[in-house]
């Protein structure tokens, strides 16, 4: 059974910084594609950045300010961001293929 579980959210003002982990079980990060996505209150989920074995990917609204990686030894898939803005706010998910995880809060304050 496939288990993704996020942590590292939380409450940061803006222009501040937060790195969101991903650990999971039942599968390896290494053989998968791994994604973030984010839904804001009232909003649709959408897609916020992927690693593949062929590199990354992220939302336009997001380039230079986070950053996904993965740590295959921890079988942990990362997000920092930076320079975090109020529209930032939003539960954010962790997803692999067919598998998604119970996401983590961030909430940016202006």
């Amino acid at each position: 059974q496939v288990q993704l579980v996020e942590s590292g959210g939380g409450l940061v003002q803006a222009g501040g910084s937060l790195r969101l982990s991903c650990t999971a079980s039942g599968t390896m990060f290494s053989r998968n594609v791994v994604g973030w996505y984010r839904q804001a209150p009232g909003k649709q989920r959408e897609w916020v950045a992927t690693l593949t074995s062929g590199g990354t990917n992220y939302v336009d609204s997001v380039k230079g300010r986070f950053t996904i990686s993965r740590d295959n030894a921890k079988n942990t898939v990362y997000l920092e961001m930076n320079s975090l803005k109020s529209e930032d706010t939003a539960v954010y998910y962790c997803w692999i293929p067919g598998n998604w995880g119970q996401g983590t809060q961030v909430t940016v304050s202006s």
